[in-house]
């Protein structure tokens, strides 16, 4: 599709470098750069950023053809090719422009629209548009305002290449730099994941292992530190006394100072 083309008015600047610049942005304008496909030097300029804003203010935006009208100079058709802006307020610093011409090829980025509702979405799946912009080669005159790329076919898992699109009349893509780049994919939706549940606590149990020395409280009848009631040989209010490894009672220990007893006195 064949395109206006806007008009911008410059002024030839003489002087570059920081100070320069920050004493030209004091009046309102803004340093900018033509560089020349067919001019063997870089034309330096001012131009008015607010003006400069209206002129791309069309449905092709940065790919808008200008007319650069510079005092004391010929015309000159360019491409808005790049700027800097402030990284606190988002004036416009610098701008750099491409000098073109309407009979000869230029290569500039396109944005992509998708249009249409996937299947795949319809199932569930994910659109994930990859790319963004496609570069293209074409006149100045005929650059797309965008490529629209129809998705509504698309099933889970499947995706869309720049192979599949049929570019514009006249433009055609630059492959050799994207090769069979996926403009978008419907992915398969993740599966939500399910909390283990927690294991069942065993009845009276407090951590402690019945026999175990060291046992906390509440451990089982017989354990080491607890009192075995009706144990042979225990004493009262002495701790339970051991067992044998069999289980039979162990037998009692001699008491202090008694002694065993020595049987009848004669």
């Amino acid at each position: 599709m064949a395109q206006d083309t806007s008009t911008l008015q410059a002024q030839i600047r003489d002087k570059s470098g920081k100070g320069p610049a920050h004493r030209l942005r004091a009046t309102g304008l803004v340093p900018a750069v033509c560089y020349g496909r067919f001019e063997k030097q870089a034309l330096m300029v001012a131009i008015d950023p607010e003006a400069l804003v209206k002129a791309i203010a069309t449905p092709h935006k940065f790919n808008t053809v200008i007319k650069l009208e510079v005092a004391g100079s010929e015309p000159r058709t360019v491409l808005f090719k790049d700027y800097e802006k402030d990284p606190v307020d988002g004036h416009i610093l610098h701008v750099d422009f491409l000098e073109v011409r309407m009979d000869q090829d230029v290569v500039v980025n396109v944005p992509v629209v998708l249009i249409g509702k996937p299947v795949g979405v319809t199932d569930g799946g994910i659109l994930q548009q990859v790319s963004r912009t496609l570069p293209v080669i074409c006149k100045p005159g005929q650059i797309p305002e965008k490529i629209e790329v129809d998705v509504s076919n698309l099933k889970i898992a499947e995706s869309i290449h720049i192979s599949d699109i049929k570019p514009p009349e006249g433009v055609r893509f630059k492959t050799n730099v994207i090769k069979n780049a996926t403009i978008a994919v419907v992915n398969i939706p993740e599966k939500e994941e399910v909390a283990p549940a927690p294991a069942a606590a065993v009845p009276g149990a407090e951590g402690a292992v019945p026999g175990v020395e060291g046992a906390v409280p509440g451990a089982a009848p017989g354990a080491p530190g607890t009192a075995a009631p009706g144990a042979p040989g225990a004493t009262p209010g002495t701790p339970g006394a051991a067992r044998t490894a069999g289980g039979a009672p162990a037998a009692a220990a001699p008491a202090k100072g008694g002694g065993a007893d020595k049987g009848p006195k004669k």
